[in-house]
């Protein structure tokens, strides 16, 4: 008796019409789209390129600026003590090198620092008006830049004291005062109470040198506040209690 192997018919394992069709449709979409990706990559390309080239411009440009600036520090800080036609040379070549930066590089690291220097190198140069100017400048524009807003209103109110004005001074100080962030608070605390130990004010001033010693007892002004302290209790204890006058003290003498 003889056998016969059945052998199962053959069957592809994936329909090959189906998969040519799929290709020619794949193909078709990119056929379809092709324009519109290569706008996107050609946009991607463009972007990449201007954000690079931004970048590269800002650091150039702060690098320019931070010359600058230094170059204007060196001129401010080596004048000559015993030349004075040299410290005037030295200072007019700061300010224009400070001003440079301030004018064509305002949004570098280095411009609020430029503006700093250029008020200070304007007081030494008796320019009163301008150098507060400067710092007022400093203030509105960068007034996120807490250590050196703190110090512009120190300068602002030493400033106006060079020009007599006591009131502006005060306000400038106690800008500083009413700031928590400020790390210069001790040295404004300090200047108002001579602003009112200046003006007669001397209960004022007495309470202004106390807090400094009680907030503030390792700033390096709490010494010369604690002196100040004695100096106006004995002014005050002296006040009331007068020392006889002379007509006084001969008037009470024992008849001879």
């Amino acid at each position: 008796m003889t056998y016969r192997i059945k052998v199962p018919p053959r069957s592809l394992p994936v329909d090959e019409a189906h998969l040519v069709s799929s290709l020619e449709e794949k193909l078709y979409d990119l056929q379809k789209y092709r324009w519109a990706m290569l706008i996107g990559v050609l946009l991607l390309m463009i972007v990449g390129g201007i954000v690079g080239a931004v970048l590269w411009y800002d650091k150039d440009t702060a690098g320019k600026a931070q010359d600058l600036e230094r170059e204007a520090t060196l001129h401010y800080l080596t004048r000559p003590a015993n030349d004075p036609r040299k410290v005037e040379i030295n200072l007019k070549e700061a300010i224009k090198l400070y001003q440079q930066v301030v004018d064509e590089y305002p949004r570098t690291p280095s411009a609020p620092l430029a503006l700093f220097g250029l008020g200070n190198a304007l007081i030494e140069n008796k320019q009163i008006d301008a150098a507060i100017e400067a710092y007022q400048r400093l203030l509105s524009n960068y007034g996120e830049n807490t250590s050196l807003t703190s110090l512009a209103h120190q300068k602002i109110g030493y400033a106006y004291l060079l020009k007599g004005d006591r009131e502006q001074a005060g306000k400038a100080y106690t800008a500083i005062l009413n700031n928590p962030s400020f790390l210069n608070r001790d040295q404004a605390l300090f200047e108002l109470a001579r602003l009112d130990e200046s003006q007669l004010r001397h209960d004022e001033a007495l309470k202004r040198y106390q807090e400094l010693i009680k907030t503030y007892p390792k700033s390096p002004f709490a010494s010369e506040a604690a002196l100040r302290e004695k100096i106006l209790d004995t002014k005050k204890t002296m006040d009331a209690n007068p020392a006889p006058t002379k007509a006084e003290t001969s008037s009470s003498a024992p008849a001879q």
